[in-house]
């Protein structure tokens, strides 16, 4: 009896240690803020507020307002259509406040510009029937999206997938191989610096956070991030990318040499990536399925955290 209970307790802690194993890294799923630590958002005390390189002018209200986004550089993209600076109340959330009005994106959501109209479509098309989620049901902007394309006609998303997939990428996010980052919190779904600016080391993760918090709060399309990777990971996610590191194809097979993107597969080149690490992570777990992730879940099956690491931060570094 006794050993039958010492090799049931055995087991169950076997069960324990793989579902811990399992659990998604907090530094890729950066889930809502805890209610004792309120999300990054600017003081609202009435004043106008303003960015570097704007004549705009905006309250802390209407930065925060998701059906008349917060455009602080119109002159650097085309006029954008309605859904995209406004949606449609009470349900359809404005493009351009998550994905920001010139499709850069943030840590928490994707960057969409210049991706292929079609792609941009066949992931709503996903988010709508359930086949892409979250390996982490709690994370909210996934969730979110989720909701809007249950919501959004079909004609919308079509206007709103061809206007990112007109407007050209910048260089968005810069990438640090250091052993140590500043230590961090979740406030608005990424990562944001303490305020003591005590550091710690990094391990196998990659810690990306704003470039100017205060800018970003405001919702600055200007203002983009900083993404500490471990020393080595630029090389090796290299030669992954060009040869599949003996564990798998190369990225290059179908994203292209400059993993800027070819024929639907998207762009991954100077993309954020803690998201780049949350897709991959979500292919592997099957949590993001249709019809263009039936190939990418063979290929991302035998590559470690590590691997996803290493990619993440080589994809982030090269220009987009």
């Amino acid at each position: 009896m006794r050993q039958a209970l010492a090799i049931l307790f055995a087991a169950v802690a076997v069960l324990r240690t793989a579902a811990a194993d399992d659990t998604p890294p907090g530094w890729a799923f950066a889930a809502d803020p805890p209610a004792t630590q309120p999300a990054a958002k600017p003081t609202d005390d009435g004043a106008p507020k303003h960015v570097a390189h704007s004549k705009v002018a905006l309250t802390a209200a209407q930065v925060r307002d998701p059906f008349n986004i917060p455009d602080w550089h119109p002159g650097d993209h085309p006029p954008a259509p309605d859904i995209v600076t406004h949606g449609k109340r009470p349900a359809i959330l404005a493009c351009g406040y998550c994905h920001l009005p010139n499709g850069q994106g943030r840590p928490e959501n994707a960057s969409l510009a210049g991706l292929p109209a079609a792609y941009i479509e066949q992931q709503v098309a996903d988010f709508r029937t359930g086949a892409r989620k979250s390996s982490l049901p709690s994370l909210r902007p996934p969730a979110l999206m989720a909701g809007i394309a249950k919501a959004v006609s079909d004609d919308d998303v079509k206007i709103a997938a061809e206007y990112f997939a007109s407007l050209k990428p910048k260089p968005w996010i810069r990438v640090i191989e250091s052993a140590t980052v500043p230590k961090t919190h979740v406030a608005g779904f990424m990562l944001v610096p303490d305020k003591g600016g005590e550091r710690e080391p990094i391990g196998t993760r990659i810690v990306e956070t704003p470039e100017n918090l205060a800018r970003t709060e405001l919702r600055d399309s200007g203002s983009g991030f900083v993404a500490y990777v471990p020393p080595g990971s630029i090389a090796d996610g290299r030669k992954i990318a060009a040869t599949g590191g003996g564990k798998t194809i190369a990225c290059s097979t179908c994203h292209g040499a400059d993993l800027k993107g070819l024929g639907p597969a998207p762009r991954l080149a100077g993309r954020s990536p803690s998201y780049l690490v949350r897709q991959l992570y979500d292919i592997k777990d099957g949590a993001r399925g249709g019809p263009s992730n039936t190939l990418m879940r063979d290929v991302v099956k035998t590559l470690s955290d590590d691997d996803f690491v290493a990619v993440a931060a080589y994809a982030a570094s090269l220009k987009p």
